[in-house]
C-alpha cells in the first residue's frame, strides 16, 4: 500500500514516527498522524488545515489531545457516558495523577532507554486503510495527505473528535479541497 503514497504522504507517516519516538510512545497512534500532518506546509492537506484550523488555533488541538490522553484516550463522548453512570472520569485521572503523577493514564509509554521499532496502533492501521479507500473511491491514483486527513475525519473516537471541534469534518475538508486554489 505504501508504494501508492504520495511524497506529502509518505512524509506525513514519517512525521508521526517522529512524533511518537519524541513523546516515547510504544506505537504511532492516530494522534501521531494528525500531529504530523498539522506540521505540514504547502500540500492539499496543509491548504484544507489552514483554511479550516488556522495556525492559531492550533495549540487548542494540541491541547485538547493533551486532554484526552491524560484520560487515557477517552474521548468527550466516552466521559459524558461514564457520567450518566455515576462515574467522574475527572475525579479519577485527579486521583490517579495524585498517586502516580501528571499523565499517569496516558499509557502506551516506554521505558527512556527503549530504542526498538515502533509499530502502527490498530487506529492508525485503520486511517491508513480507510485513506486508500477514500482515494480509491474519488478515483485517485494515489493516496495523498489529503487522504489521510478524510480518513482521520471518519474514525470515530478522540482525533475525530477534536477535528470536529475546530471544524475539520469530512465534509468541511471535501470542499477545502474541491475550492480553487488562490495565488
Amino acid at each position: 500500500m505504501f508504494e501508492r503514497f504520495t511524497q506529502a504522504a509518505r512524509a506525513v507517516v514519517k512525521g508521526a514516527f517522529e512524533h511518537a519516538e519524541r513523546t516515547g510512545a510504544a506505537t504511532v497512534s492516530e494522534e501521531h498522524l494528525l500531529l504530523a500532518l498539522l506540521d505540514r506546509e504547502d500540500t492539499r492537506a496543509a491548504a484544507a488545515l489552514r483554511g479550516l484550523c488556522p495556525p492559531e488555533r492550533r495549540p487548542a488541538v494540541a491541547a485538547a489531545l493533551a486532554d484526552a490522553r491524560r484520560r487515557a484516550g477517552l474521548s468527550r463522548a466516552d466521559a459524558e457516558a461514564l457520567e450518566g453512570l455515576g462515574i467522574d472520569v475527572g475525579a479519577i485521572v485527579a486521583r490517579v495523577e495524585e498517586a502516580h503523577g501528571r499523565g499517569a493514564l496516558a499509557g502506551d509509554r516506554r521505558d527512556a532507554g527503549w530504542s526498538g521499532r515502533r509499530s502502527f496502533s490498530r487506529e492508525a492501521k485503520t486511517v491508513l486503510e480507510k485513506s486508500l479507500r477514500i482515494a480509491l473511491a474519488r478515483k485517485d491514483r494515489e493516496i495523498g495527505d489529503e487522504h489521510v486527513l478524510l480518513a482521520l475525519t471518519t474514525t470515530g473516537g478522540v482525533v475525530a473528535e477534536v477535528l470536529a471541534d475546530h471544524g475539520v469534518t469530512y465534509t468541511s475538508v471535501e470542499a477545502a479541497l474541491s475550492a480553487p486554489v488562490a495565488r
